[in-house]
């Protein structure tokens, strides 16, 4: 079979994730959904019917997935690029959940944002999920592959993002971020503004290592203190995922 081909995305194949149950269309080329979006959407608490707002949400692996755990749950995919929201459209329904996902057109952050404020009506939301990009512009080589270089450098500081989650989200609604372990400071000033509660979970790849991510959620108004959460680690000294990392990847665990 012939793999579909896009202008600006190129060749895009089927993948399966949460042990075949999640099918998503994405680029065969550039940035791939993989074990970020997986974590980030097992460590989103219960939401009953949310609505859960995925920022950046590429081909909506992270809003999917929460979706396929929560099965009352309505979602919102939030993406600027137009043909990855399109295949996030697309796997929505691939996956029978276009009744309870929707997909907005929109760039985070950026001012006159009306795309966005249209899409999302203020204080509408119960959650904010984002997996933003990790690099400043210049602080790391950037992938010649568009959408590769979309999704790892940043152009909207993180702090844009956060006014957007304050905005979108209901009174004691929250946030669940997965970034870089080394942005855990940008993350913490960024949410001393409205936030509280934060709850801060390092991932590290052996438990030997120092983390590689940090996953931290907070919620808004919340004059609860700060937790250091028990560190998830992702592979054994083999090299084979860890029983606990297994089911997060499977699906047949949550990490909130």
């Amino acid at each position: 079979m012939t793999d579909e081909i896009l202008p600006g995305l190129g060749a895009i194949g089927e993948d399966r994730l949460l042990d075949g149950r999640l099918r998503l269309l994405q680029p065969r080329k550039g940035h791939r959904a993989g074990s970020d979006a997986i974590l980030l959407a097992a460590a989103l608490p219960a939401l009953a019917e949310g609505p859960l707002v995925d920022f950046g949400a590429g081909v909506g692996t992270a809003g999917l997935a929460a979706a396929l755990r929560q099965e009352a749950l309505s979602v919102v995919l939030v993406e600027r690029d137009p043909e990855l929201a399109a295949l996030a459209a697309r796997n929505a329904a691939l996956n029978r959940l276009d009744q309870r996902v929707r997909v907005v057109v929109a760039a985070i952050g950026e001012r006159g944002d009306g795309a966005l404020q249209a899409g999302l009506p203020d204080a509408s939301a119960a959650w904010v999920a984002m997996n933003p990009p990790f690099f400043e512009a210049g602080a790391a080589r950037a992938s010649p592959v568009p959408n590769r270089r979309a999704a790892h450098v940043a152009d909207t500081p993180l702090a844009l993002w956060l006014k957007a989650a304050r905005r979108v989200l209901r009174p004691r609604g929250g946030v669940t971020i997965i970034h870089r372990a080394e942005a855990l400071p940008e993350i913490l000033a960024a949410l001393a503004t409205g936030f509280g509660e934060v709850a801060i979970r390092p991932v590290q790849a052996l438990a030997e290592r120092s983390a590689i991510r940090v996953i931290v959620s907070a919620r808004l108004g919340s004059k609860k203190p700060a937790a250091l959460l028990p560190a998830l680690v992702l592979n054994g000294p083999d090299g084979r995922f860890t029983a606990e990392s297994e089911a997060l990847h499977r699906g047949e665990a949550g990490l909130a």
